[in-house]
């Protein structure tokens, strides 16, 4: 008996198929999923009447087709209705829009919206301020442009990343190739056609054409375990998964994607003519977690092993089959696959994979290269006649003269926009003889290309937070730019010319994921933030929180000691393998000294 069946064998098998099992074993939210006739009511009928606002199971059902309805809290007054507004969030594998859609993009939010675009964590473009009434319209105008926002939230895939460089060398087309397909053929079926019906008519014409290799794997989900037993949503089933699901694929060596915090992402080898090889594996990320509850945690994924290339879509579906079917449908803080990985270990995971769902090889892991996290900022050649230009925009926020300069670019040159993971935005196909031309139009509209590598706001992230969304404690977004200035000025006046990574959130549920950085505020209370520190510059390492509740009035006083270490350090180290050298004893001691 091998160590995994050991292991496998010590746990009992409690799997509750979706597709099987009875109303009472399923929570409420399950048997609500089940009874929503693959994602359509009671949405489908709110559409229809006058009210300002969707109910709540109709709100459950929204974030399937891309849409979270918020209020504005900063708009609330005692007696008055709340001033509700919806969130959509598109469907964009690797981040790419092209030129048809962001134009759209941009009308829509122009006329519909609150008259900005924001580009999130996760490669995709979210519109703020649409009212209930103009949504059929929003989202129908993004179909018939070519975009969707199918599956961007709920209880099931989300967006696949990949690097956003456009480089057409190396393995990166194969992962933007990749990213494509696993989206395809992660998508569900049924929903789409609900998805259609409510927003598009009904028009099949958009609906997802996938390659011959997606559909081939396609018709393995009506295999084995794999099948979830309905034939109408053949790896899904009727409840769709525990929780969220999120992927990423990338090269060796490139961690743009924040590759760790992810449930599946994969490390794609290619021949030196770009086709794919194999990849890499590792499973069990993810960053949410609540404050005061220690069982619920941030966590980086491990390595599952190495799989050979015409084999890749199968363990997907594979992986995504074993998490529908043994992820915790009854406490839906516990339902993220890293939960599962957690409790059962890899061990038993590898096991249980390759002896009831997936009957192909897992290799041991090939070697990588250092790993680094890009950012694509400045001009960089895509080809041997293209360029593209990364452009940091603060906290992923389109708008103002940026944004209409940036749309008369795409509609005038007719380049492609990328998103990249850390909410910048990169101008792809430009042809040699428009460089110069577009680099004087950036620098007119102020769009500088390049940072020094010492600006905090390099690779600086934050979630949106107030006004708009429903679970933040505190500010972020908005916070983030005098933050960051001041922590650059106290740097300055300590004389450090080195750079950290900060990350900044409203709330403990990790949107910006904020548990990889060096230095992370996540918010606890009004103007309170926990303090994490010990991350890494390549996104490598969970950091840790050392204190629970930090005014941002304090925030100099409790970092100077800190920093003032990290100066004093002979051995060059980043500021987050810094404090982790130092360990949690001396870390807490130099807070102390604040106190």
């Amino acid at each position: 008996m091998t160590e995994g069946e050991k292991v496998a064998d010590q746990v009992p098998d409690t799997r509750i198929s979706p597709c099987i099992a009875s109303g009472a074993e399923r929570s409420r939210f399950e048997q609500f999923k089940a009874d929503s006739n693959y994602l359509r009511e009671p949405l489908a009928t709110e559409l229809k009447n006058s009210c300002n606002h969707f109910s709540n199971d109709a709100v459950q059902l929204l974030k399937f087709h891309g849409s979270y309805q918020q209020d504005n809290r900063e708009n609330r007054k005692k007696g008055k209705d709340k001033d509700w507004q919806m969130m959509l969030r598109l469907r964009s594998p690797g981040g790419r829009i092209p030129p048809s859609l962001f134009i759209a993009l941009d009308n829509l939010s122009n006329q519909l919206g609150n008259g900005t675009l924001r580009a999130t964590t996760r490669q995709a473009f979210q519109m703020h301020g649409i009212r209930k009434e103009s949504l059929k319209e929003v989202i129908g105008t993004i179909v018939r442009s070519m975009g969707s926002t199918l599956a961007a939230c709920g209880d099931i895939t989300r967006n696949v990343m990949a690097p956003a460089a456009p480089f057409e060398f190396g393995g990166y087309p194969a992962a933007r190739k990749l990213a494509i397909e696993i989206a395809d053929l992660l998508s569900p079926l049924n929903a789409e056609t609900s998805y259609l019906e409510l927003w598009a008519d009904g028009d099949v014409q958009y609906r997802i054409k996938p390659s011959k290799n997606v559909q081939k794997n396609r018709t393995k989900q009506l295999e084995g375990n794999v099948f979830s037993g309905d034939l109408n949503e053949p790896l899904y089933g009727t409840t769709y998964m525990p929780r969220k699901f999120k992927c990423a694929v990338t090269v060796p060596g490139d961690n743009s994607v924040d590759l760790l915090t992810h449930d599946i992402g994969l490390v794609v080898f290619t021949t030196k003519k770009g086709k794919i090889k194999g990849c890499n594996v590792y499973v069990g990320g993810g960053m949410g977690r609540n404050h005061n509850n220690d069982e619920t945690f941030a966590r980086i994924a491990e390595p599952l092993g190495y799989v050979s290339a015409e084999n890749i879509l199968e363990l997907m579906q594979s992986i995504l089959a074993l998490q529908r079917d043994y992820g915790d449908r009854k406490t839906r803080r516990h339902a993220r696959m890293k939960y599962l990985l957690h409790d059962r270990g890899i061990k038993w995971f590898r096991n249980e994979i390759q002896t009831k769902y997936f009957f192909n090889p897992i290799y041991e892991l090939e070697p990588e290269p250092t790993i680094k996290l890009e950012n694509y900022l400045g001009w960089h050649k895509q080809s041997q006649n293209k360029w593209f230009v990364g452009i940091p925009l603060a906290s992923g926020r389109l708008k103002g003269n940026a944004k209409k300069g940036i749309r008369n670019i795409v509609e005038k040159y007719q380049v492609d926009i990328r998103l990249t993971p850390n909410q910048d935005l990169l101008m792809c196909n430009i042809g040699t003889h428009q460089k110069v031309t577009i680099h004087n139009e950036l620098d007119r509209l102020g769009l500088k290309s390049s940072k020094s590598p010492e600006d905090l706001s390099t690779n600086a992230i934050a979630c949106p937070a107030l006004p708009l969304c429903g679970l933040a404690i505190t500010e972020a977004e908005r916070s983030i730019p005098e933050v960051l200035n001041r922590i650059e000025a106290q740097l300055q006046r300590l004389s450090i010319k080195k750079t950290i990574l900060i990350r900044m959130t409203g709330c403990p549920n990790g949107c910006a994921r904020p548990y990889m950085a060096e230095l992370a505020l996540v918010g606890s209370g009004v103007n309170q933030y926990q303090l994490w520190l010990g991350g890494t510059p390549n996104l490598q390492r969970i950091a840790k929180p050392y204190l629970q509740k930090v005014s941002l009035d304090d925030l100099e006083d409790t970092l100077e000691p800190l920093l003032i270490s990290w100066k004093n350090d002979s051995t060059k180290t980043s500021f987050g393998d810094h404090i982790n050298n130092l360990g949690d004893q001396k870390v807490l001691e130099l807070i102390s000294r604040i106190s």
